[in-house]
């Protein structure tokens, strides 16, 4: 079963693992650090399209984030 805070910790690995500074990420994003910062802390994630640009900046597949995949080699 894929969980929130699966995917906020595959979020916090996949902008470690980027290089890209999260002040960067939020700018490119259109939103401030602070709330980058509470979509990898706190009970929040980003909106459908926040999301997706994410993936689209830190070069991610939606399904890895998500733990979609990883789900779905389980089932199988």
């Amino acid at each position: 079963m894929i969980v929130l805070n699966q995917i906020r910790k595959n979020l916090i690995k996949e902008i470690k693992t980027s290089g890209i500074a999260q002040r960067t990420i939020a700018q490119k994003l259109n939103i401030t650090p602070q709330t980058l910062n509470n979509y990898l802390k706190k009970e929040t994630l980003p909106a459908l399209d926040t999301f997706a640009n994410l993936c689209v900046i830190l070069d991610l597949d939606a399904n890895e984030v998500l733990g979609i995949t990883e789900e779905r080699k389980r089932q199988n």
